[in-house]
């Protein structure tokens, strides 16, 4: 059963869904998830959602602030450190439900998102069990690797200026997240970026292509993977796609080297988005949910 949910978080409030498993007398775990950067919870995720509840999990899916359902300003403002706030105060907020178990609380994150929960694994030891699909490792080694050399000076220059606008009372500077075709502006330019994040139209109503400029400064200033040796002792799984140039692939694998056991690598022969849906997605949850089963269920 899949009931909406609200809860607070530093000042906003964030909004989502919550499913429950079937009826049960017992208190079971829960699993506290949320999309990646931009994404709204519509975009692939009940289909995560309902495979965990289906296990026997309680799963509190959610929108990051200024994004999606969830309040927040200003509108499409992506602040890392904001959204790891959020997923703690999730934490917390499923830990007050009726029905759940407190002390079998485990977090689920993709792509930026899977930056987040490796952040939160290592610093909030209520987490009892982390997952991290194609998680963003560290973001200015990300733009290295997809922004040429010659251009970052420039970017950097646009970050100067829209901090100089904001000091002046402007409005801050925005653009799309996804360059709608070749060539036209936007933070990602790839293809598969292209036809993931407009794919979906009516479906995801509360997605919007645009994005603060200060958000992708943001970006190349996290560098969540200095945080995954810290993660032990609580278990972490992360899967890869070995052909993600988004959330760089051999960034991740050498990430995964750095974090201690217990921990486990699904790797995957795909690009970033393949996980989310078709002949993929079965491979991909099912170790996940099995994982969460081993270490949140007795």
């Amino acid at each position: 059963m899949r009931t909406d949910i609200a809860f607070a978080s530093d000042g906003v409030t964030l909004r989502g869904w919550l499913y429950r498993p079937d009826a049960t007398a017992a208190r079971v775990p829960a699993i506290v998830m949320a999309h990646g950067f931009s994404a709204t919870k519509e975009m692939d995720l009940p289909s995560f959602a309902e495979m965990f509840c289906k296990a026997g999990f309680t799963v509190l899916l959610y929108d990051h602030r200024n994004l999606g359902s969830s309040d927040g300003e200003p509108r499409g403002e992506i602040d890392p450190w904001a959204q790891i706030r959020g997923y703690r105060d999730a934490v917390t907020y499923a830990q007050t439900l009726p029905g759940i178990d407190p002390a079998r609380i485990g977090v689920w994150g993709s792509s930026y998102s899977g930056g987040h929960v490796i952040v939160v694994g290592a610093i909030d030891r209520r987490v009892k069990c982390v997952v991290a699909q194609v998680p963003l490792i560290d973001g200015y080694a990300n733009v290295q690797r997809q922004v040429r050399a010659d251009v970052i000076p420039l970017l950097q220059a646009q970050f100067d200026a829209d901090r100089a606008a904001r000091f002046r009372g402007e409005p801050p500077a925005m653009i799309p997240v996804v360059a709608e075709k070749e060539g036209a502006p936007g933070f990602f330019q790839t293809d598969d970026c292209r036809k993931y994040f407009l794919s979906f139209g009516n479906r995801a109503p509360n997605w919007r292509n645009l994005i603060t400029l200060r958000s992708v400064e943001m970006a190349t200033e996290y560098n969540p993977g200095s945080y995954i040796a810290r993660i032990s002792p609580t278990p972490l799984l992360m899967a890869v796609g070995l052909g993600d140039t988004l959330a760089v692939a051999d960034i991740a694998l050498d990430a995964y080297d750095r974090a201690r056991p217990p921990k486990r690598l699904v790797a995957l022969d795909c690009n970033h988005f393949d996980p989310y849906s078709g002949p993929l997605f079965e491979p991909n949850v099912t170790p996940q949910r099995d994982w969460f089963v081993e270490h949140l269920k007795p």
